[in-house]
């Protein structure tokens, strides 16, 4: 497996464990719709939370959530609404992101809630 994919994986599986401990309950991770993936859905204080983590090595050029754009944005909205529909859910969404900064065996995690609005 390429070396991103692992750095991607590592990130997931940190944030999964940052979010458990601040009280999320993680239903599915990695969940697909066709094309399209949701890395974590959560559920926290009765409200259903579509969360995309970036990892990344440095933030040198730019910060990791600057690269959830407005493409990236739609697809989550998509497979999301699919999510919805296919389990019948009738909480509130929220769209998060969660950023993991690696660095040898050290990391830093920023959950930024409320990342995005969906357009309709």
């Amino acid at each position: 497996m390429a070396e991103h994919n692992d750095l991607g994986k590592k990130g997931e599986e940190l944030a999964r464990k940052d979010l458990i401990e601040k009280g999320f309950e993680i239903l599915h991770h990695n969940w697909r719709y066709g094309n399209d993936e949701i890395d974590i859905i959560a559920e926290k204080d009765n409200m259903l939370i579509i969360i995309e983590v970036k990892t990344r090595k440095s933030n040198l050029f730019a910060e990791p959530e600057e690269s959830v754009t407005k493409t990236k944005q739609k697809f989550l909205v998509r497979a999301a609404n699919a999510y919805v529909q296919q389990k019948n859910i009738e909480n509130e969404v929220r769209f998060d992101i969660v950023t993991v900064l690696v660095s040898g065996s050290q990391f830093k995690i920023n959950h930024i809630e409320d990342a995005f609005y969906p357009v309709l």
